[in-house]
């Protein structure tokens, strides 16, 4: 009897640490009278980042796709914390800040010494100034955030399980290089990242699917893009065979060899905040979403194949997708990021937005 009695308070003390790491550190949200924040000096301090950060991006050369713009959307104050999104529809994923822990000092293996990947397993490839990697999402759906540095330059290797949006960015905002963490927060379904700084008053929250800050000192301010791939390991290698490939943590507890969310990704449910009215695609669908000005478009990937030329915005669009599935674009000859991620995702952020397909 006394062993059970052990044995069943063993038990109740290690459900008490995962509640407690699981809740711990929740990123505030401020409550209180919403007004339009109206701050001409503020936004003067933006535009002199975004002048700073798009000399310093020139660095990374053709890597670099889209250079740090200032937002497009309205920022209100709640409380004097800046934000450009309704706070009501900031919700938990459940897990309390970093409780899905970043990977901050990652570690890479050869081609030769990846043999823990199928050649069907999806990653993000991603190549900066000739040193190519790939990120398998096996291990980016137990961490979903990776601060690396890549031929000298910082990045941000960001992958939402629940949007499929796999995206890289310069993580440097103005002159300073962010590491950025797992808020616990979710918007539209979508990951909320959030800067880590000395004090919690300098960090804020950063929506991956848009790039910019949506809470916090920096609300306004968006993150370059850096040009990557949602890819196969098979066809990632055979254009890259010199490519590092991020390698499992040995010591950790998870299971990489399983995806915790299972059929998710081709049931038709959407969840945490995000809804679904359409009958142009599938939820899921992946599509590649690009932004000209305040201006939105998808392309469906099944309808991209070669070459294909169309108008957007008033430019002319150049889609070009390999025999091993890159994607690239072009607007008016020059190189353009796009988002790639789920239909619905990207539906729910730009519902304006219109569709290639």
């Amino acid at each position: 009897m006394k062993h059970q009695l052990t044995f069943w308070v063993l038990i109740a003390a290690i459900v008490l640490i995962g509640l407690l790491f699981f809740t711990r550190d929740t990123f505030p949200v401020p409550s209180g009278e919403t007004q339009l924040f109206l701050d001409a000096e503020n936004s003067g301090d933006i535009q002199k980042d975004k002048t700073i950060a798009g000399e310093e991006n020139k660095t990374i050369g053709e890597s670099i796709v889209r250079k740090t713009e200032i937002s497009m959307r309205e920022i209100f104050t709640t409380n004097g914390v800046k934000h450009s999104i309704p706070l009501d529809e900031i919700l938990s994923g459940g897990p309390g800040k970093d409780g899905i822990p970043s990977i901050d000092e990652p570690q890479f293996v050869s081609l030769k010494d990846a043999s823990f990947l199928n050649d069907s397993d999806p990653g993000l490839g991603l190549t900066v100034q000739g040193e190519s990697r790939f990120y398998p999402y096996r291990i980016l759906v137990w961490h979903e955030i990776v601060n690396d540095t890549i031929a000298g330059n910082p990045v941000l290797v960001t992958y939402c399980p629940l949007c499929a949006t796999g995206i890289v960015f310069d993580r440097r905002v103005g002159r300073e290089v962010q590491e950025f963490g797992v808020s616990g927060r979710l918007w539209q379904s979508n990951l909320l990242m959030y800067n880590r700084a000395k004090t919690e008053a300098d960090e804020s929250l950063w929506s991956q699917v848009l790039g910019e800050a949506v809470l916090g000192v920096d609300t306004g301010k968006k993150l370059s893009i850096v040009r990557s791939d949602i890819i196969r390991w098979g066809d990632w290698k055979q254009v890259h065979p010199d490519t590092e490939v991020l390698s499992r943590d040995t010591g950790s507890v998870r299971d990489y060899g399983r995806d915790p969310y299972g059929g998710y990704y081709t049931s038709e449910s959407v969840s945490f905040g995000a809804t679904f009215n359409d009958t142009r695609l599938h939820p899921k669908a992946l599509v590649h979403g690009l932004e000209i000005g305040a201006e939105y478009k998808a392309y469906h990937d099944d309808a991209l194949s070669g070459t294909i030329t169309d108008t957007f915005a008033g430019k002319n669009i150049v889609a070009t997708k390999t025999d091993a599935g890159e994607v690239r674009f072009t607007v008016n000859g020059e190189p353009l990021a796009s988002i790639p991620g789920f239909w619905f995702s990207w539906l729910a952020v730009h519902p304006e937005t219109e569709l290639f397909k």
